[in-house]
């Protein structure tokens, strides 16, 4: 054999090598028969772990929202004071005010600061007087 006969010879073993894979390569229905339970284990995890993790998330919930009203209730205890006691009908105050050298614009601005930080509804609060200190 010489030398073209021999590249001849192994072309076509070559050729006929390839066209035996190519015969031989599973189609595409084959291919999703293999791979479908594979697939299917795999959506089943994940749909297992997405209701797990949702009846965690319910569980947690309801655990904080019982602490929640818990601690609203401890809190709610120390906000009735006695000092602010219960409000007058909104037409009626506590007493009268004399003022001594202050308007009456800047009486009431006290009377409302007053009412404010102490918490007291302004008209709890009875004002003897004010007047205006000078300065030393």
């Amino acid at each position: 054999m010489n030398f073209f006969e021999q590249f001849l010879h192994d072309i076509k073993a070559i050729g006929g090598e390839f066209l035996d894979r190519f015969k031989n390569i599973p189609t595409a229905l084959e291919t999703v028969k293999a791979q479908l339970p594979t697939a299917l284990t795999g959506f089943v995890v994940v749909l297992v772990m997405l209701a797990i993790i949702a009846v965690a998330i319910l569980i947690f919930s309801k655990i904080m929202s019982v602490a929640n009203k818990k601690s609203e209730k401890k809190e709610e205890a120390p906000v009735k004071t006695e000092k602010a006691g219960t409000p007058l009908p909104e037409n009626t105050s506590a007493g009268s005010l004399v003022t001594t050298d202050v308007d009456e614009k800047t009486a009431a601005v006290i009377m409302a600061i007053v009412s404010k930080e102490s918490g007291i509804p302004l008209n709890r609060l009875s004002f003897k007087s004010i007047k205006l200190m000078e300065e030393k």
